[in-house]
């Protein structure tokens, strides 16, 4: 059943058994608070939706988002940057009723509470069709992203400045802190300038980019390799993530030539038949590109017996490169928050963790996959797709490292 962007499944609950949707009667906040089930509020003229996390006391009273303390803050910092909270804007909370402890005071929203009203709040995306949604704070976070994004979420640090043009909402995801959290660090001017400039950047933020659909070619006769004369971006699917223990195999490849086009193949039995891939790995003429390209480096030295000749951009390190906090340099974050691919992996992942990996030599259920009806196509586009999104976000990387590194060498001359 199709409710508006998502299916049932998709705005089910991770964390809730059998799947179970939450809904005001099983989260219960409306009957103590005096504004139940806010309505969004502002007149939306530049297309922004914000997010913030739940009403307050000042809010419950009127019932109008932002009429607090912290509310005067972020209307007087948009202000600041030329946009109007409530006339530019509308406004919402990932948890449209005040949450209140048994004293009857403010007090964060749980998870729960946040899962019990995603379904509202993914209903108000649908109804106004934002062209930037402003996420503010953690339980924004989780209500936007983190039943897409589940593993391994992390808290609004992990993902404040990035600018996702997600593909899902057909709009501009921004999250940043929340400003009850720069309210409470107000000595620390550091801060409020990240904070700032957060929002500075997404109120700049114009089209989305748009992308051509992926052409993936699934081959078997390898001698089409020998046309390409670019550069290009190489994944790997193996058995394992180290190919030293006995057993191991590179079982497909993929190999990109353009943002929008890659051949895929499985691995072929014998050296004669792979030749034109690996005379490719050996050509000096054609750069190379991968997502920790060691990885790829070690499966062709030792697996394929040829090393690769002229790797010259590694789209994981020019991750870390651009943006140094843990946890967002895999492919799959990078492609989500550059590209906003929210998941192409899902189907294949519980196959590529090895059953017995207490060395890094263990054995994953990749061929078990290639058993299932279907699954060898599965994994031949899965691989693919990597290389499709290694390419895209290595145009991206350099435009935003090389170029103005040659514009400053130009200016140096």
């Amino acid at each position: 059943m199709i409710e508006g962007f998502f299916t049932k499944k998709e705005v089910e609950s991770i964390t809730r058994p059998a799947g179970k949707v939450g809904t005001c009667v099983t989260c219960g906040l409306h009957r103590t608070c005096e504004s139940p089930q806010m309505k969004p509020f502002g007149n939306f003229k530049k297309k922004i939706l914000n997010i913030g996390e739940a009403p307050g006391e000042a809010e419950d009273r009127t019932g109008k988002p932002w009429q607090g303390k912290v509310g005067k803050l972020l209307q007087k910092t948009y202000s600041s940057l030329g946009i109007d909270l409530f006339e530019d804007c509308v406004n919402i909370n990932a948890v449209l009723c005040r949450p209140v402890d048994l004293k009857g005071t403010n007090r964060p929203p749980s998870n729960f509470e946040a899962e019990c009203c995603r379904r509202s709040v993914l209903r108000t995306i649908e109804e106004y069709c934002p062209h930037k949604i402003i996420i503010l704070g953690n339980t924004a976070l989780y209500s936007i992203i983190g039943h897409r994004c589940m593993k391994d979420l992390g808290t609004i640090s992990k993902w404040r400045g990035f600018t996702i043009p997600d593909l899902d909402f057909n709009a501009w995801l921004c999250p940043t802190f929340h400003p009850s959290y720069i309210e409470r660090v107000s000595e620390q001017p550091d801060v409020q300038a990240i904070w700032k400039r957060d929002l500075k950047q997404a109120f700049a933020l114009g089209a989305l980019p748009k992308y051509n659909e992926p052409e993936i070619e699934i081959i078997e006769d390898l001698s089409v390799l020998k046309r390409i004369k670019g550069p290009v971006a190489i994944d790997y699917e193996t058995t394992g993530l180290k190919p030293h223990a006995a057993g191991h195999r590179v079982v497909c490849a993929a190999v990109a030539d353009s943002p929008d086009h890659t051949y895929a193949f499985l691995m072929p039995e014998t050296k004669a038949e792979r030749q034109p891939f690996l005379d490719l790995l050996a050509n000096p003429k054609v750069g190379k590109m991968a997502h920790n390209m060691k990885f790829e480096d070690t499966w062709s030295v030792v697996r394929l017996r040829q090393p690769v000749v002229n790797w010259y951009w590694d789209s994981m390190q020019a991750a870390h490169i651009l943006d140094n906090r843990p946890g967002i340099t895999s492919l799959k974050f990078q492609t989500y928050v550059q590209l906003g691919v929210v998941d192409y992996a899902s189907e294949i992942s519980p196959y590529l963790h090895a059953v017995d990996n207490s060395d890094g030599n263990g054995l994953n259920r990749v061929l078990e996959l290639l058993t299932v009806p279907g699954g060898t196509e599965k994994l031949l586009t899965y691989c693919a797709l990597d290389t499709i999104y290694e390419y895209r976000l290595a145009m991206l990387q350099q435009s935003q490292i090389l170029l103005p590194f040659y514009s400053w060498k130009h200016y140096q001359q």
